[in-house]
């Protein structure tokens, strides 16, 4: 992940990020585990696990996503961390019967506590526990913020006919107050790629993990006192800040679709349709000191970037788009496959809107840890879509430039 900490839109997918980090993860998995045939989630019954992990024994207490024909379990915890455990990992394994319940917002941010102590804090607002150790007026521009983007997304997808859910869980943000403590804490989960991001949506634990942007910490500790609201709007108000906000609100975005029920977590949902989306919903207006408040603005640094390089645009570029996440994955084609897939999410809300809701819908459906050939992408395009693809890259490119 070479990307240095201006260019906002790698994510934790690049190795060893995001969907990456996971992809390596379950690599020391049975592949047994990876393509099992999946089993419907029960609405109840708590399950309590004890396994082996590097010599530790661990006790989990949570409900079973899915089960592998080897015993090898996907549990969720009360407080929506997810566990992959391997078959030979199990020790004891027992079923109480009692319904499972998410951890309420006031546990959870006892919890918190307890992983982070003083100085961290919690901030809550309505749907979001902000756990932060940087000034408390940045917290609370940070759940504002969030509280912000959880409200519009939930009322564009409405009218647009989209059914989202209330999240299961509290969505919770860690903020710390400076990059370094971030780098600190990040590497433990991201190894050498928390040294060029500045804030990640982790599929494992259900958090956005970020750092105070404005470095209004450095004046507080010298000068003994907080950064007032005031002085956070102006510093992320300035144009060089811009990316960066984007950051955020992309992560916050990935967090919120992947707990409303656009997505599913450990899905096979293809990338281009989550950085897509993430991508439409986070252009910042830096008139609003607010920091935010658009939906679906041109993005134009990604629209330069699709239409500059329209010109080394292969054949097979929307092809090889939909039919697998690997260019995702390559250095040289990441560039460009981030740009198209907010081209590709614009076009499809623009002029297809109604097709694109069921696109939705049925990526939607899709089950934890399960993976689909590239056949199997391409028909679930072609199947909501209902066009051959170099018809409709005609009409997406023409389409495309006229965007400005």
């Amino acid at each position: 992940m070479p990307f240095p900490h201006n260019q906002p839109f790698h994510k934790l997918i690049h190795s060893p990020s995001f969907y990456g980090a996971l992809l390596n993860f379950l690599r020391r998995f049975p592949l047994t585990l990876l393509i099992f045939v999946l089993t419907s989630c029960p609405l109840y019954g708590i399950e309590n696990v004890v396994f082996e992990r590097n010599t530790e024994k661990i006790f989990l207490s949570g409900q079973i996503i899915t089960e592998a024909p080897d015993g090898g379990l996907l549990l969720q915890t009360h407080d929506g961390f997810l566990w992959v455990i391997q078959h030979h990992e199990l020790l004891e394994r027992t079923n109480d019967s009692q319904p499972f319940a998410a951890i309420p917002a006031k546990k959870l941010s006892a919890q918190l506590q307890e992983e982070f102590p003083p100085p961290f804090r919690t901030h809550k607002t309505s749907h979001y526990l902000v756990c932060h150790n940087t000034s408390k007026a940045y917290a609370h521009w940070c759940g504002a913020l969030f509280e912000r983007l959880y409200r519009a997304f939930h009322n564009y997808w409405g009218r647009r006919g989209l059914s989202l859910h209330k999240p299961d869980f509290p969505l919770v943000a860690v903020v710390f107050r400076d990059e370094a403590s971030f780098r600190k804490y990040s590497q433990k989960e991201l190894g050498p790629a928390a040294n060029s991001i500045i804030g990640y949506y982790s599929l494992t634990t259900n958090r956005v993990t970020m750092y105070d942007l404005t470095g209004m910490e450095s004046l507080r500790a010298r000068s003994r006192r907080s950064a007032t609201v005031g002085e956070i709007n102006l510093a992320l108000a300035a144009p060089k800040m811009e990316r960066t906000v984007a950051t955020i609100i992309h992560e916050a975005t990935h967090q919120i679709a992947f707990n409303c029920g656009m997505h599913r977590r450990f899905a096979d949902i293809p990338l281009w349709l989550s950085e897509g989306i993430a991508m439409y919903f986070e252009t910042p207006d830096l008139e609003s000191s607010r920091g935010w408040r658009n939906i679906g603005s041109v993005n134009q640094v990604r629209l330069a970037e699709f239409q500059n390089d329209l010109t080394q645009r292969g054949d097979d570029s929307l092809r090889t788009l939909l039919e697998n996440d690997q260019r995702f994955r390559t250095t040289n084609e990441m560039a460009r496959a981030y740009p198209e897939s907010w081209a590709l999410v614009y076009f499809l809300i623009r002029q297809r809107p109604q097709q694109f809701v069921e696109y939705l819908k049925l990526m939607s459906q899709k089950k934890p840890l399960a993976s689909d050939s590239p056949k199997t992408r391409i028909a679930d395009f072609r199947k909501v879509f209902d066009q051959d693809l170099g018809q409709f890259d005609t009409v997406f490119l023409r389409q495309l430039m006229r965007v400005r």
